[in-house]
């Protein structure tokens, strides 16, 4: 009896779950693409908005350091200590696996002890500049889901920018600038995140909160991507519906969070005071040890798989879709201009699938109750096009569809779906004495019903 018991209750459980798998939470996950579900006419696809899981992104990076030869160790130096400035004992030696700095120790995993990090070389130069670009590329667009976090461990920069570009490189905007002092630095009052609003989340503002030259126990630097999103969605984020629904409608606020290459700009070490000590130069240096990007492949709302394939990411698009951000509609499914998929409304959201061409519909399943185009129907070759089916594109007037590649009309009619007369050819046109009768409206009507179905007319 128990064993029964259990055998249902498990059956039961199994059944929910695969139940709640396709339908998302109050707010929606878009973590399904389509689910079956059954109607009047039967078991059909029911298409949703989908996206892939948010991941850590660094795993994917490839790293540019500019100049390419900042990195110390070749020749090898020496350089002062981090938790005392004064003791210069230490030395960098790129011939030497444990006194390396390699940029590659920026993006491995943390938790040793000591902390393993890259590390440029020291402001040996001055009263030059010490300039480091690194920039980070993924030749794959990102939309950003979390804060970009970088740990130092020489102290953090006096002056830093943070970049990003939504072309693969060939352009960059600024993200954030950070500095000890904004209006020195950059001419800018100082601000935090706090000081924006839901009206001003895309301002680009400098900030001095970490900014706080050599000290060991301050160490981060953060671009606040969720306080961003708090203001459409609450301070814990409840309101997800409410960020999706901005993201939807305004762009500038989607290509806000979105890019394709980070670039981290250092333009001055900490130095802890006003002046520079010349006499320790050794102390002044760049050291990160770790970078975090936590994001999603952006798809267009048309998958929720995405793979790495040669060394880069590229969608598994559903939704008859191609391209690595599925931006585009696969050959014979180009039914309608491509679209991305939309939140909107919640919690599904509208898929915006592409539907088959005219020439290539045969036995097609339906899609969203969304049918293409058919103005196309006249076409100059029409038995090379498939255009019927046992469906909606019904061969009118006792036609047979064939293969769903024509229709056989019988001997009085004509047309892709022997809608038409052959004695409207005619120069007298349909008489009653012709023996085909007056001409019928019924498939005009049936056709134009079928169009204002798909919000099209007949012009």
């Amino acid at each position: 009896m128990y064993l029964s018991r259990f055998l249902s209750l498990h059956a039961l459980w199994v059944t929910v779950s695969s139940v709640m798998q396709h339908y998302p939470s109050v707010w929606g996950h878009y973590d399904v693409c389509k689910t079956q579900i059954y109607t009047e006419e039967g078991k059909v696809w029911d298409y949703m908005a989908c996206q892939p899981e948010a991941r850590d992104m660094i795993k994917y990076v490839k790293v540019t350091l500019d100049p390419p030869d900042i990195t110390c160790g070749d020749p090898p130096e020496t350089f002062c200590a981090m938790g005392n400035p004064y003791m210069c004992n230490n030395e960098c030696d790129a011939s030497t696996q444990e006194l390396a700095h390699p940029p590659e120790l920026m993006f491995d995993l943390e938790g040793r002890h000591p902390s393993t990090f890259w590390q440029s070389t020291t402001w040996k130069d001055y009263p030059k500049p010490l300039h480091v670009n690194i920039t980070l590329s993924w030749n794959k667009t990102i939309e950003l889901t979390d804060n970009i976090v970088i740990t130092f461990e020489s102290g953090r920069p006096d002056q830093m920018i943070l970049e990003k570009s939504l072309d693969y490189g060939r352009t960059w905007q600024p993200y954030q600038y950070y500095a000890t002092d904004c209006l020195d630095a950059f001419h800018m009052d100082p601000k935090s995140v706090r000081d924006l609003s839901q009206h001003t989340v895309l301002e680009i503002i400098c900030t001095e909160e970490y900014s706080t030259g050599y000290m060991t126990n301050s160490k981060i630097i953060h671009f606040e991507i969720k306080d961003r999103f708090a203001f459409f969605a609450g301070p814990r984020l409840h309101n997800m519906a409410s960020l999706y629904g901005q993201l939807d409608t305004t762009k500038k606020l989607r290509d806000f969070f979105t890019i394709t290459d980070l670039r981290i700009r250092l333009l001055r070490p900490g130095t802890g005071e006003i002046y520079v000590d010349e006499q320790h130069l050794a102390r002044y240096f760049y050291a990160i040890s770790d970078i975090r990007v936590y994001g999603r492949c952006k798809c267009n709302l048309h998958a929720t798989g995405c793979k790495e394939e040669n060394k880069r990411l590229l969608c598994e698009c559903e939704h008859n879709t191609t391209g690595p951000d599925c931006g585009k509609c696969k050959k014979n499914y180009q039914g309608r201009p491509w679209s991305p998929g939309s939140y909107l409304p919640i919690p599904k959201g509208t898929a915006n699938i592409c539907i088959p061409s005219i020439s290539s519909i045969g036995n097609p399943p339906k899609f969203d109750r969304i049918w293409p185009n058919i103005s196309s129907l006249e076409v100059s070759k029409p038995n090379q096009a498939n255009v019927c089916d046992n469906e909606l594109l019904h061969c009118q007037n006792g036609g047979t569809c064939i293969n769903n590649v024509r229709c056989q009309c019988p001997p009085a009619y004509t047309g892709i779906l022997c809608e038409k007369l052959k004695c409207e050819r005619d120069p007298g046109g349909c008489s009653q004495n012709s023996g085909q009768g007056p001409i019928s409206h019924r498939p005009i009507l049936l056709l134009t019903a079928l169009l204002g179905a798909t919000g099209l007319c007949i012009c």
